[in-house]
Order: structure tokens, then C-alpha cells, then sequence
């Protein structure tokens, strides 16, 4: 239940049946076709200008061709307001309308958070529309970096605040088990195999290979095993012995070191599927069917300038294979038409900008709206440490790995950070920061305030005090500035879900959950603001409204992928 949505629609209502009597009695007129104005309402960014304010005298001034001041007293004048949370309307500038509500829907909405508890925040905007959420789709053939860090917990929050707003949500990992990059990995694992047998000057490393110690690591293991067995044999079947024995290594790898970042997927799509099943072949034909492909020098294009890209694509080369391009239309083309998703959305870095428009023209190409595809484009990370870009890793002296940046931060401070701006900003991650036990790190100052609520309830529990129903509780008795503020903020939790999940913009519950603990904060140092007072029918009250916010910051947590602990 989201109680402020609720609101704007008593509103709506209480505007639109004004209307309806303003019409009636012949004061305004919309001729044939009647009002068909949506009725829009806003938070105003100050107190003074009320709880809510609606623009709609402004909207409709030149259908009834009466100017907005006028037009919105006469809706004033009209207002219906029994039975409703609205306490008065006034007029304000040059037209708009601000509403102030009566505190009964603060006391509600502490109700409506008592009943539902772990539910609470939960909405129904997605209807259960059908999404599949793609993000990470790292080669197997590494480590994990920092962009698969950031687009892991952009991914997975997202797609949990999706869940949580009403929509069908598969989450899903893109295996990239066929094409160049496996061809170079096999071809990496066959050189170092072969030196560590017959010697480094025995055998070429390719150029353009893999230099990871993890290759290394794994033709060391493979001769473990099976000693030199592969040294006589052809070198395309001693590539392909070594990739069916490192591969499945590097992919559980992955699996593991996502899951240590509470990443779970519903579903790993491996790419080798959509070579052996046809479907790339199939895709091909259907580009073939648009007219938009042509050949030149052997090799099959697309026509991707015709929706908006600098140069046209090639799709097949001249050697028969297929590009990565299109190998990827064939993988979204499965999304759409063979697993009907609705919708897809892909997490991707800022080097894919340009591969947006090319895939939503592809969509368009085979018959699939490009509409359906969303893109969220990530920027680039920079770790710091004393206020000085983070290079090296101590271990491994390369480029710090996803698992070197939970190791030494932990998994709860990198969810959290990596989330805190939105996807297409820079971020610099100040790693000392992040370790910091006090209030200047954001993720210690929400988990400490949740903490701190359970510290409290618990406490007064060891005396015999416990939190009581909101039907035995004055919820009237929160009458303090500082109490009304955090009911408000603590209320907004299901449109922040209902926003997040339309802009698709996780950070939103991040930074929300960051507030409500300042709010708590604000109050809890207030001075008329104890908790454990005197007026034993106010600290019931207090005992049941912060138990309220401890709910809110606990279920906000658990949609980032975060710990709420109950000690610190």
C-alpha cells in the first residue's frame, strides 16, 4: 500500500469533482469533448507551501478561458473535503493550489507500516509485466573489475526494486563461451602449456593474448592432472581440451565471486546456445528479409546508418564467421520472441555508448520495437585512497579485482557506495572512507541507526517493555516537528520504490535510506525526543513509531543487498 499515491488520487478527485459542479452549474465549459486533463501533484520543495500543490488551474486556463487565479478559486469554492486527509486548500501565486493535510495520514501510514511489516514498501506498478535485467556478462576468461563491480550492484538493485514495484524480474548473466575472445583464450592456455613443458622460447605467446597469471595458473593445473598428453596432438583439439577444462573453472569462478558480492542470478544464458541452436543463422535470415543488408568485399553489412549510426556494420565477415554484433542481436532477438520478455534491460559500460542506437536499430530491423530494449550506461570508477587514485593491487600487482575490493572493504560498503550515485555519473570511491567506522561513511551512519533503534527496543524489552498494537497505541501524542518529519519520511518509502523502478534509477533507495537514517538521527538527538520517558502512553508511542523506522531502513537495506544489523 502506498498511502502518499492514495493521496494524490484524493486529491485528483477532490479537483475533479469540482470540475464536474463548476460544469454543471455553467461556470466553465470544456465543450464536446469534456475535461480529459490529467491532474498532476507535486511535494512543494517548502513547508509553508503545503503538503501537496496541483498546477491544474494553469493547465486548463485557456479551454475555459478564465485566468488561473480566477479558475482556481472557483475550484475552491467547489471543494468537497469531508472524509478525506485534506484539511484546507489555499491558493498560491499564480494559480496553483496547495493542499494541507490533517496528521491522520502520518498516524496511518505508522499503522499501515505495523501491518506490513517486511511487505511494507511493496507496490504494484509493474503489473507483473515481464522483465529480463542483464548486467555483469563478463568474458570468462578474467578476473572480475571495477566496472563489473559498479554494474553488478546497479543490476541487482534495480532489479529488486523492479520486484518489489510489481514486475515479473528475471535477473541474468550473459555467458560468453564462443566466439573471439574464447578463440584467444584457447589459444593463451595452449602457449603457456606449451613452454611450461618444452620451455618459453619453444613456443610463441600470441600477441594479442591473455598475460593473466591465471593462465598460467591453469596450464600448470591441467599438467598437474594430466601431465604432457596434449604436447603431440593437433593444435586445434589441444585449444579446445584446455578450454573444456578452464573454462568451467572461470565461469564457476565467476559464479562464486558473484554470489560472495550477493549477486544471484535466475539465469545463466549461455552464448554457445544461440550458435548450436540455429538462431544465429536464423537471425541473419531475418536481417536479410528487411532490405537492410547488403554485401561489399565478402562480407555481409548492416545498414546502420539508416537509424542514426556513423558508419554502417558488418555482420558476417568475409572468412563466413559472424561478428560479435551480430551474435548479440540473435541473443536479444532470444529475450523478445523466443522467452517473451516484455521488456530487457541491459547494464552497460560507457565504452558500449555507441553500440546502443546499432542495437535498437537491429530490434527494429528483425520487427522488434527498439523501445523495449533499455540501456543504462555506466561511467567509470576511480578508487581512492589518501586522496590519490588507487592503482595497484598489493597482491596481484595489476588493476585491484572485484575480489581484492570486497576483501578489503567488505561486500556491504561496495554494494552500497557503488549504488549511492546514479549509473551515467562518475564515481570516485573513497576507499578509506568506506572502512571508516563513524558517521562520515554513509553505509555505517544507516546500518548504526538501525542498530541503534534495535539497541533501543531491546533495551526497554529487558525492563517489560514492550511495543504494543497500533490499535492500544495514541499515535496522536507524536506531535513533535522532529517526530512528523521522520512519520514523512519513512512514509515517502513506496513512492521512492514506485519512482526507482519508472526512471529505473536504483540509487534513489540509497540515498532514500540515507535520509531516513538522518531523519532518525535528527530525532533522536532532539532533546524533547526520548524515547524512554516518564509519560509511559508517549514512549509507547515513540517505541512503536521508531520500531517503524527500523522496518523501513531493515526492508531498504535488504533491497540493496545489505546487512541490518542489530549490533555494532
Amino acid at each position: 500500500m502506498d498511502i502518499i499515491a492514495n493521496i494524490k488520487k484524493e486529491i485528483a478527485s477532490v479537483i475533479e469533482n469540482a470540475i464536474i459542479e463548476l460544469e454543471k452549474k455553467g461556470e466553465i465549459s470544456f465543450g464536446e469533448e469534456g475535461f480529459n486533463q490529467e491532474i498532476e501533484t507535486e511535494i512543494p520543495k517548502e513547508k509553508k507551501n503545503g503538503d501537496f500543490s496541483s498546477n491544474i488551474a494553469m493547465k486548463i486556463t485557456k479551454l475555459v478561458k478564465k485566468p488561473p487565479v480566477v479558475t482556481a478559486n472557483l475550484l475552491l469554492d467547489n471543494f468537497k473535503l469531508e472524509n478525506t486527509y485534506i484539511e484546507k486548500a489555499e491558493i498560491a501565486g499564480p494559480g496553483f493550489i496547495n493542499f494541507y493535510l490533517k496528521k491522520d495520514w502520518l498516524y496511518d501510514s505508522l499503522k499501515t507500516i505495523c501491518d506490513m511489516g517486511e511487505d511494507y514498501g511493496k507496490v504494484n506498478v509493474g503489473n507483473g509485466e515481464k522483465i529480463v535485467v542483464e548486467y555483469v556478462s563478463a568474458n570468462p576468461t578474467g578476473p572480475m573489475h571495477m566496472g563489473n563491480a559498479r554494474g553488478g550492484v546497479i543490476g541487482d538493485v534495480l532489479a529488486n526494486v523492479l520486484k518489489c514495484a510489481g514486475y515479473d524480474v528475471t535477473k541474468e548473466f550473459y555467458i560468453n563461451d564462443a566466439g573471439a575472445q574464447i578463440e584467444k583464450f584457447g589459444k593463451s592456455l595452449e602457449a603457456r602449456y606449451m613452454q611450461k613443458i618444452l620451455g618459453e622460447d619453444a613456443f610463441e605467446f600470441p600477441e594479442d593474448g591473455y598475460q593473466g597469471e591465471d593462465i598460467g595458473v591453469h596450464a600448470q593445473n591441467y599438467i598437474d592432472i594430466n601431465g604432457d598428453k596434449l604436447v603431440n596432438m593437433e593444435s586445434s583439439e589441444r585449444q579446445k581440451a584446455l578450454i573444456d577444462y578452464a573454462l568451467p573453472i572461470n565461469i564457476e569462478g565467476l559464479k562464486t565471486g558473484l554470489a560472495n558480492y550477493k549477486i544471484h542470478y535466475d539465469v545463466w544464458f549461455p552464448e554457445s546456445i544461440i550458435h548450436n541452436n540455429g538462431e544465429v543463422k536464423e537471425t541473419i535470415e531475418e536481417l536479410k528479409k528487411s532490405s537492410l543488408t547488403y554485401e561489399k568485399d565478402g562480407a555481409l553489412w548492416l545498414k546502420a546508418t539508416e537509424f542514426g549510426c556513423e558508419k554502417d556494420e558488418v555482420l558476417i565477415r568475409q572468412n563466413g564467421i559472424p561478428t560479435y554484433f551480430a551474435v548479440d542481436i540473435a541473443y536479444h532477438r532470444n529475450k523478445f520472441e523466443k522467452r517473451n520478455f516484455s521488456r530487457a534491460i541491459n547494464i552497460w559500460g560507457a565504452d558500449h555508448h555507441g553500440h546502443v542506437a546499432r542495437m535498437k536499430g537491429a530490434m527494429e530491423a528483425v520487427g522488434i520495437s527498439g523501445d523495449r530494449l533499455d540501456v543504462i550506461i555506466m561511467q567509470l570508477v576511480r578508487l581512492m585512497r589518501n586522496n590519490e587514485v588507487a592503482r595497484m593491487s598489493k597482491r596481484t600487482g595489476k588493476m585491484i579485482t572485484l575480489s581484492d575490493l570486497i576483501e578489503e572493504i567488505g561486500v556491504d560498503a561496495a554494494r552500497f557506495f557503488f549504488n549511492l550515485r546514479q549509473a551515467g555519473s562518475h564515481l570516485d570511491f573513497d576507499l578509506d572512507l568506506a572502512v571508516a567506522q563513524n558517521s562520515e561513511n554513509p553505509v555505517f551512519y544507516v546500518q548504526y541507526a538501525h542498530a541503534r533503534i534495535a539497541s533501543i527496543i531491546n533495551s526497554l524489552k529487558e525492563e517489560g517493555i514492550d511495543i504494543k498494537s497500533h490499535k492500544d497505541v495514541d499515535l496522536s501524542l507524536l506531535n513533535k516537528q522532529e517526530e512528523y518529519d521522520l512519520i514523512e519520511k519513512i512514509a515517502q518509502y513506496p513512492q521512492e520504490i514506485t519512482i526507482s523502478a519508472q526512471t529505473e534509477d536504483p540509487s534513489r533507495i540509497t540515498r532514500y535510506v540515507l535520509d531516513v537514517a538522518s531523519s532518525f538521527h535528527t530525532f533522536y538527538n532532539a532533546p524533547d525526543c526520548r524515547v524512554k520517558c516518564e509519560d509511559e502512553k508517549l514512549m509507547a508511542s515513540r517505541l512503536l513509531m521508531i520500531n517503524c523506522v527500523k522496518t523501513v531502513i531493515g526492508n531498504a537495506l535488504n533491497l540493496l543487498g545489505i546487512d541490518a544489523p542489530e549490533k555494532m
